[in-house]
């Protein structure tokens, strides 16, 4: 017989978790989310993505081989039938398949029409926004223009003006200079 041993201490038991039946969809996700959240550094199983099925390939070689004689077994019909099964599942998916890249293509040309309607409809405004910029330089190049000839106009005026007012000044100090000798003989 062994030596007795000291008793060893009990394990810590969890607590039952008390059984929740979800009554709708968010309650279940947020059961799901509290069990999840109880051990966070646990990892999380995150599912791929699920390839889409398709028929499994012909086989390269055929054994069983239907012949075309008279009297075939009873077994013979349910072959038949799950080789017509499989081939109406390969007919289906081949017709799922070709709508699906139908409907791609067309939606690929839809996209590439409302890109080039976009595009029509962006060069059409830039134009227009082009227009009206170069309306404006034009206009702010007229209004320049008009008051450069407008200053120019002025300072002609105001040099035939100040070339009358010269003359007149020069006429004047003639008519002054006759007035008044500009030298008086006899004194000195």
């Amino acid at each position: 017989m062994a030596a007795p041993s000291a008793p060893r201490p009990p394990r810590p038991r969890k607590e039952p978790q008390p059984l929740v039946i979800p009554r709708s969809a968010a309650e279940e996700q947020r059961l799901r989310l509290e069990r999840l959240m109880r051990n966070p550094e646990k990892t999380v199983p995150i599912p791929e993505k699920l390839n889409e099925w398709a028929p499994r390939p012909p086989p390269e070689f055929v054994r069983d081989v239907m012949g075309s004689s008279a009297g075939a077994g009873s077994g013979e019909f349910h072959v038949y039938r799950h080789l017509r099964r499989r081939e109406y599942q390969r007919q289906d998916f081949m017709d799922a398949m070709a709508e699906k890249q139908k409907l791609d293509e067309e939606f690929q040309k839809k996209l590439e029409r409302n890109k080039m309607i976009a595009e029509e409809q962006t060069a059409k405004r830039r134009r227009k926004r082009q227009k009206l910029k170069e309306k404006k330089l034009q206009a702010k190049k007229n209004k320049l223009e008009q008051k450069k000839q407008e200053k120019e106009s002025d300072q002609s005026q105001e040099q035939a003006s100040s070339e009358d007012d010269e003359d007149s000044k020069e006429e004047e100090e003639k008519e002054d200079d006759a007035e008044e000798p500009s030298f008086v003989m006899g004194r000195g």
